[in-house]
Order: C-alpha cells, then structure tokens, then sequence
C-alpha cells in the first residue's frame, strides 16, 4: 500500500490527439490537467502551438499555459518548481494531477530530478557571446568538443543556446555537461500512472501533422508570427521563436524563403518533432501503457480501468 498521491502522465508526439482524450477524462474524472509543452507557456503564441482553444479550455482548465512573454525564458528547473507546486495545490483539493504535453525533458526532470547544474550567469553568458562574435560559433563548438565530447557531438554547431550553456556549465562548476547530467536530483513524491499516445501507422500521424499546419495558416497563423515578428524585442535565437513553425515563419518575414518553402519546411520540421517525441517514448525507462489515437474511445476506457484498478490498491 502506497502513502503517496496519485498523478497521471498522458505523454505523446504533437497532433496524437492527448488534449481531446485530457478534455475526455476531465469530463469523467476528479482530475487537474497541467500542461508540460515547452511551447503553450507564451503569451501570444496560440495558433502556431496548437494551444487549446477557449472552448476547450472552458471544458478543461489547463495549467501552465500562458504565463510567459515570449521574450522570457523557461527551464526543465522553472517547469518542475511550478508543476510540483501546482501537483500539490490539486492534490490538496482532493484531485489527481493530469499533466499532458509532449515536451519529454519537462516530464523526465519532473519525474527523474534534476542534475546538479550551475544556475546562469549573465556576466559570463555574454563573454561566452562576444567570444563568438569574434571567433565565431563554430569555433566555440570545437572547442566544447575537446571538453566535453559527449555533449559536443550532441549539440548541434550551430545551436549557439546549447554551446553557451555547455561551456558556462565547465566554466562554472569545473566539471563538464555530461558529468553533471549523469548525477540525478530527488525524484518525484507521487505514484505515477504513466501513458502514451499515437497512431501505430507513422503515415497517420504525418497526415494529421500536414493538416494542422495547413489549418494554422487558414486560421492567421502568418499574422501571428507577423505580429512578433515586429515587437522589435525577439529575435530568432530566443525559446520562443525557435519552436517549430515559428522559426520557418520567421524565415519567410525576414525575406530568407518564401512562404510555401516556410510551410514545407514547417511542416518538416514538425514531423522530425514528432519522430523525436516517438524516439524519447521508446527507450523511456519508466512503465508506459500506450493508447491508439486512432481508437480513442478505446484509449479513453483504457485509462479509466487501469485508473480504477490503481486507486484500488493504493
């Protein structure tokens, strides 16, 4: 018998259908949905993300969206203070805690713990940028490269964000991005049921992919960015802009590609999004119970009876 509260994980790549199932059980059950997508927190950024629309969200209040300025930045660390925070406040209301969302580094800090990292330091970020305006990001690449090789062959050369935090990491604390990683943080105070959802057919999953960025465009998704895109205050190596859709978009404002191209490359990169949600959800080490997208009235009963078996024996 377990004395920890209950919380549910409903995990899958972008378009598997995981808010319409989360409106589902909200209908049925005594539960809080929290949103774990690293997009849906900006202020500003709803077509582009899918963010749930106001109907939706009347049916099935979601946490965590909405509470940034797209110039603001948000960490795994940020995520799992204010999830645990949130996941406490349900609990105590005598509900269980639903958190949705395929941003997989949020759900595996907040079930895992963190590593010991360094916390940033501006001072020694923007040396780390004027070293590269002089030397140029490539350079700084090769040289995390020979501090951390493992870390350096992950990051891309031209991530400059992942390079600046890799390299402030071993300035900072002497040990490198790897080393720390590896060590892990106080795991998470509940019993975690943990699901998954997507098509079991690939195909599905990128035609459904296809069909959304088409409806995002019909829908203002151009004015959306547009309308960042000329605060004067963002810029492409931001969080915010570099989601998919909004960094292709961008592309197409600054006059670097045309509009279809931005589409095709947007809808690309979604699919490459989706690939490496799938990937995380394979080689997951927790128990995950996966759910068909295409049978979501099955999906639907599925949770419910592995939920009831769960509180059966806690």
């Amino acid at each position: 018998m377990s004395s920890k509260p209950l919380a549910i994980f409903l995990m899958g790549p972008t378009a598997s259908g995981k808010t319409d199932l989360a409106i589902a059980l909200r209908q049925k059950l005594p539960v809080e949905v929290i949103s774990v997508d690293s997009a849906l927190i900006y202020r500003g950024m709803d077509i582009g993300t899918a963010k749930p629309s106001s109907a939706e969200l009347a049916l099935a209040p979601h946490r965590l969206i909405d509470i940034l300025d797209p110039k603001e930045s948000y960490s795994v660390a940020n995520f799992r203070e204010d999830a645990l925070n949130e996941m406490a406040e349900i609990t105590a209301q005598g509900k269980i805690p639903l958190l949705v969302g395929g941003t997989m580094l949020y759900y595996k800090g907040l079930l895992e713990g963190l590593s010991p990292l360094p916390s940033a330091d501006p001072t020694l970020r923007a040396e780390i940028e004027a070293r590269a305006e002089q030397q140029g990001w490539g350079a700084l690449h090769q040289e995390l490269l020979r501090i951390d090789p493992v870390a350096g062959a992950r990051i891309n050369p031209n991530d400059s964000q992942r390079i600046n935090r890799a390299l402030e990491v071993f300035y900072l604390s002497g040990k490198t991005m790897t080393t720390l990683t590896a060590e892990q943080g106080e795991g998470i105070p509940y019993d975690i049921l943990q699901f998954a959802i997507a098509p079991q057919d690939r195909s599905v999953l990128h035609q459904r992919i296809e069909q959304r960025f088409h409806k995002m465009i019909e829908l203002g998704f151009e004015a959306e960015v547009r309308g960042l895109f000329q605060r004067g205050d963002l810029h492409r190596d931001l969080p915010s802009i570099r989601c998919v859709g909004y960094r292709q978009m961008w592309e197409y404002l600054a006059g670097e590609v045309s509009l279809d191209e931005a589409i095709y490359k947007g809808i690309c990169a979604t699919r490459q999004l989706a690939k490496r949600q799938i990937t995380w959800l394979r080689g997951w080490q927790s128990e995950i119970q996966w759910l068909d997208s295409l049978d979501p009235q099955g999906s639907f009963a599925k949770m419910i009876e592995k939920m009831e078996q769960t509180q059966q024996n806690l």
